[in-house]
């Protein structure tokens, strides 16, 4: 009870200090546009009564958490699960590329580490431009992608679920190579004396080694897909997923539903982080690993 209270208690009054902090600054950002409605309309309202209108303009320059708080609740649990409004589908339609950019990103960055590892001239070589590749800013790199792969017939969820990757096997390569090289030398030294070959080394000794970075690794990764997927719908012209929400209340200055779609998108990320280190614990109590 006393470790639940002392994780409960921060974090609920950090989330309330910027609750206070949101709607201070919702107030300030919408007061201009609130001011110059009022001189328009010949009306000079009391403060508490400026400060409501302030917090009810249906397209606000901050919407107020409120406003943030009904728009979601409507558009999570009142809309058909198929319908375009409903944040419930285009979390799906995101996630789903989410989900196929982080297994390409996984499985290329656990091949990439590998090869790192065991070859010398691809340590020297490959990583500075693993590296130098993540310094390209991905709405660079998106438009390109799709352009690309339009050209030759390749279009919908795969251009997607590339970009996820492009950010996705940057964590977990340099995790791997990590986890892969955290055998202490005197372990190694043992596996020698007993005469092991190098996939004997490999499989009994480094990868059970690199297991809890590959999956803290993975949780960068997940997060950074999510990013990944919701990039690559801004210049597909999707209508549907997040970025489609994003790009939609962007043209139509639909605020309200920007902020809205933003939070989708945190609860989304959230879970996801918080399925891979479910996997993590078991997998690492699989190992025979002591629970935490």
């Amino acid at each position: 009870m006393d470790s639940f209270r002392s994780k409960i208690i921060p974090v609920t009054t950090i989330l309330a200090g910027v609750v206070v902090l949101w709607y201070v600054f919702a107030v300030i950002l919408n007061a201009p546009f609130q001011r110059d409605l009022d001189q328009r309309g010949n009306e000079t309202p009391g403060a508490v009564e400026f400060i409501g209108k302030t917090l009810s303009q249906p397209k606000p320059t901050l919407p107020a958490p409120h406003q943030v708080a009904v728009n979601f609740f409507e558009n999570t649990f009142l809309r058909s699960v198929t319908s375009s409004r409903s944040l419930v589908y285009n979390a799906w339609v995101t996630l789903s590329s989410t989900l196929l950019g982080f297994g390409f990103g996984t499985a290329l960055g656990i091949v990439i580490a590998v090869g790192i590892v065991h070859v010398a001239t691809l340590d020297r070589s490959l990583m500075p431009w693993i590296i130098a590749s993540q310094t390209i800013p991905i709405l660079a790199v998106a438009p390109m992608i799709i352009v690309v792969l339009a050209a030759i017939g390749i279009t919908g969820l795969i251009p997607k679920a590339l970009i996820s990757t492009y950010l996705s096997f940057f964590p977990v390569a340099v995790g791997m190579v990590k986890g892969l090289r955290s055998p202490e030398l005197m372990h190694l030294d043992l596996m020698h004396t007993y005469n092991a070959s190098a996939s004997q080394t490999f499989w009994k000794l480094r990868v059970p080694a690199s297991v809890p970075f590959l999956f803290t690794s993975m949780k960068v990764a997940v997060a950074a897909s999510l990013v990944g997927a919701i990039v690559g719908e801004l210049p597909t012209g999707a209508v549907a997923g997040i970025g489609a929400k994003l790009l939609a209340g962007a043209y139509y200055s639909q605020t309200i539903d920007i902020w809205s779609a933003l939070v989708a998108g945190s609860i989304v990320a959230a879970l996801l982080v918080m399925a891979v280190g479910i996997a993590g614990r078991l997998v690492d109590r699989a190992m025979g690993g002591r629970p935490a």
